[in-house]
């Protein structure tokens, strides 16, 4: 399977965006402080994201990064495909060449998995993920850790 690191963190940050950007735009900086991300990566993901029209951006002193449209309209396998990220689960990301001289016996089976496994990300949105309990309980733990951090950044300066 091709899904790596790229394509979870994209999500991750989006459903992160999704949960903290009702109010006010939220920067990739405190997206990498919650998430343990990168703050260099997250700038390459979000460059494609804005790019594919899934996050709007505003410039300056309280800018950051919203989603561009209803979580509902959001599916996982679109964020995803944002960032160059395949869910194939196929040898040959389906070019049928699995074996020198062409089709793996198992191509088929492989080939369903990833239509599968497209089908269910393609039916689950950022709302849908919101909505789901384990996610709401994880908001006010990413929270305390934000302001720890955000304290010991502001004893260190």
């Amino acid at each position: 399977m091709k899904l790596t690191t790229k394509g979870r963190y994209a999500v991750t940050a989006m459903l992160d965006l999704a949960l903290h950007a009702q109010l006010e735009p939220v920067s990739l900086a405190e997206i990498s402080t919650r998430q343990e991300i990168s703050l260099s990566y997250l700038e390459q993901l979000f460059s494609r994201l804005r790019k594919s029209g899934l996050v709007s951006s505003t410039r300056g002193p309280g800018g950051g990064y919203r989603v561009a449209r209803e979580l509902s309209d959001v599916p996982v396998s679109e964020i995803i495909a944002a960032v160059n990220e395949t869910v194939d689960a196929t040898q040959c990301a389906g070019r049928e060449n699995c074996l020198s001289h062409g089709r793996c016996l198992t191509h088929d089976l492989w080939e369903g998995l990833s239509a599968q496994i497209e089908e269910f990300l393609s039916g689950v949105s950022l709302q849908d993920l919101i909505d789901q309990h384990s996610v709401k309980e994880a908001v006010p733990v990413m929270q305390e850790h934000t302001i720890v951090q955000l304290k010991r950044s502001s004893y260190a300066s």
